[in-house]
């Protein structure tokens, strides 16, 4: 219930009696899962009221009295100063009232409303709800086969990746150093770079062939894991195939290949989403790479980078080689220029 929610950590003190007989002593009350606590002052719970079943003695009057249903020798007793506690028992208890069923025109309404409710969870809450289940249940194996098939139908559109026997090992020690699982170097088709499903990150030849450090292209790799932790790759592709792609994903463990067709042609012309700066930064940290020459790259002034060329996790220390001299100008040469 919303109004639940909004006053769940309200409190208040008041004056409470369990019986006539008993001597009020000052309580903190406070709203539960649909009940109203009454608690000593150490916190020590000494009864609960339903939120149903709570009745005002004196409506409109000071100090406000309440009881619960059916017993009215137990009361609590607000002063005006705990208006806003008063002000959220009122509104709990209309909430509560205008709930209960009602004869006629009313209950029709209220059938109505939770028919309209129902309805709206299973369209708007309940293909998210399956979306995220089916991306925490899909073990690696099948990620890897998904990301493969989608790579597969991309390099139809893009070309082949780039391949040596040369630089085969050493794209191998830069997804290494870089922590990624697998990297293909793509004539066209992705703009920079781009992840797929299963640990697969696509980079543009350009990152290789156009910078002297090696930097550069560690940084696209590391911003890609970054984005990855955001917004899973796998969970982006099934938000695209709609509904129907999670549940078959689910329920027989495939993607059908229209959906990987329809993803892989819109996949490459896509906007990036933006990821924050700490968490690029922080991507760079964890493996001890320095962020300034990736933060020029993007924009040789500085100016839109600077919190990367600031905050640059190595900034006056010694980084490890991204790669030797000698396999980056391999590497460079990948796909034959």
């Amino acid at each position: 219930m919303t109004a639940l929610t909004k006053y769940q950590r309200l409190e208040a003190t008041g004056l409470w009696r369990a019986s006539p007989e008993d001597q009020r002593r000052e309580v903190v009350i406070s709203i539960g899962d649909a009940t109203l606590t009454i608690s000593n002052m150490k916190d020590q719970a000494l009864t609960h009221w339903s939120l149903a079943a709570v009745e005002r003695a004196n409506p409109g009057e000071e100090p406000a009295i309440y009881s619960p249903d059916g017993d009215p020798g137990e009361t609590l007793e607000l002063d005006a100063s705990e208006a806003q506690m008063i002000d959220a028992i009122e509104r709990l208890r209309q909430a509560i009232d205008r709930a209960r069923p009602h004869p006629g025109r009313l209950r029709i309404l209220s059938i109505a409303a939770s028919v309209a409710a129902v309805i709206a969870i299973l369209l708007v809450w309940l293909p998210g709800a399956m979306r995220r289940h089916t991306v925490s249940v899909v073990p690696e194996i099948k990620r890897q086969e998904i990301g493969r098939a989608l790579l597969g139908r991309i390099e139809r559109v893009a070309g082949k990746g780039c391949t040596t026997p040369e630089t085969s090992q050493v794209l191998s020690n830069l997804a290494r150093r870089t922590g990624a699982r697998r990297l293909v170097v793509l004539r066209t088709g992705v703009k920079t770079s781009l992840s797929l499903p299963g640990g697969i990150i696509l980079l543009n030849k350009s990152l290789v062939e156009d910078f002297e450090d090696p930097s550069v292209v560690a940084g696209f790799i590391l911003a890609e894991r970054a984005r990855t932790n955001a917004l899973d790759p796998l969970e982006e592709l099934l938000s695209a195939g709609g509904p129907t792609a999670s549940f078959r994903l689910l329920t027989t463990g495939e993607v059908i290949a229209p959906i990987l067709d329809r993803y892989a042609e819109t996949i490459l012309v896509a906007p990036r989403p933006k990821i924050p700066n700490e968490a690029v930064l922080a991507a760079f940290a964890e493996v001890g790479i320095s962020s300034t020459a990736y933060a020029y790259a993007i924009d040789v002034t500085g100016e839109t980078v600077l919190g990367l060329i600031e905050a640059d996790p190595l900034a006056g220390k010694i980084a490890e080689l991204v790669l030797r001299d000698r396999d980056w100008v391999m590497l460079q040469t990948i796909c034959g220029s």
